[in-house]
């Protein structure tokens, strides 16, 4: 498990952060002192489906943060200060609500309300409402993105109970019935990011999340688009094996209808830049990766890359994207 500094100690290291990027003190022919600053930006981690944020899994990814990282404060977001009662809000909630609160709770840390920004990490559905969050929210603001095996772009099932899980047995139940009534869409956390492109009317017409955080209603919200834009590193991950989250493919934002597999850059969501995704992808901030294994098998190692390639100090310089860069033709 992480250990961390006390909280005074990490008041003032946020505190010097903020007052080092927003008054650069500057040598004669020198450098800026703040490019010297290696204080790492704050990291927050939502977790997925039937986890909860004091899981000994999901404490052992925040150690390999610090350790990465060391100083890097890890925030876990939780719905519940009760792991039990966090777990269930995994399955059971409306989940604008549950955005609404974690942008509250981040607002008011008083960590992360006085870092100039925070990189964020989201496991399975933890990673569009973290996008979600990015989309909605402005304080902490987010550097970087990186999502594990996230809906993005919504599922059509969902294999994630073990046999004796009765919690998630009853939910997957309500999932496939009356999936886009109201109690369903305003209670059943996996049925607002339900979309089955066979069926996109009544997901337009009736979705309670997801429809609106991809901008996929006529009228679209430009901020969505803007605080997009402005990540500088959205990474999204796919598990080359994954069974639980169906389609896969949403994990890239790709449309599987049937056996046709549409790649997000070939999607009129990018190509009119209905999120601002192609806006961060023309300079260099879009990356598609696959892990092998299953829904969240992720190596140690391939966690540690992330965290030595995307957070760290808030002066880190990024390479660009996956090699990509749209044209201005597109």
């Amino acid at each position: 498990m992480a250990r961390f500094q006390t909280l005074p100690i990490l008041l003032a290291l946020a505190s010097a952060l903020r007052s080092a990027l927003a008054h650069p003190a500057k040598t004669q022919g020198g450098p800026d002192d703040s490019d010297n600053d290696d204080t790492p930006l704050p990291v927050v981690i939502w977790h997925g489906l039937g986890d909860t944020f004091s899981a000994e899994g999901l404490q052992s990814v925040g150690a390999l943060v610090e350790k990465t990282n060391p100083g890097t404060f890890v925030y876990y977001v939780r719905l519940d200060e009760n792991p039990s009662n966090d777990r269930t809000a995994t399955f059971y909630g409306d989940v604008n609500a549950q955005v609404a609160k974690v942008c509250a709770d981040l607002a008011g840390h008083p960590i992360l309300s006085t870092a100039p920004a925070v990189d964020a990490l989201g496991f399975s559905q933890g990673g569009q409402f973290l996008r979600a969050y990015v989309e909605r929210c402005s304080a902490p603001p987010v550097r970087n993105l990186v999502t594990f095996g996230s809906q993005h772009n919504g599922i059509v099932d969902y294999r994630a109970c073990s046999p004796a899980d009765w919690l998630c047995k009853g939910a997957m139940a309500m999932l496939h019935t009356n999936t886009f009534s109201d109690l369903v869409q305003s209670r059943l956390v996996p049925a607002q990011y339900f979309r089955d492109p066979r069926d996109l009317d009544r997901y337009l017409d009736r979705s309670n999340f997801l429809a609106d955080i991809n901008n996929e209603r006529p009228d679209k919200n430009s901020t969505y688009a803007e605080n997009i834009s402005r990540l500088s590193n959205l990474v999204m991950y796919l598990f080359g094996d994954d069974t639980t989250v169906i389609p896969k493919e949403t994990g890239w934002f790709e449309e599987v209808n049937g056996t046709e597999v549409t790649p997000l850059r070939a999607r009129r969501m990018y190509l009119e830049d209905w999120l601002g995704l192609r806006a961060l992808d023309r300079k260099g901030g879009l990356t598609f990766r696959t892990v092998p294994g299953n829904h969240m098998q992720i190596a140690d190692e391939e966690l540690e890359r992330v965290f030595s390639e995307f957070f760290g100090p808030a002066n880190k310089r990024f390479a660009s994207g996956d090699g990509y860069v749209a044209s201005d033709e597109l």
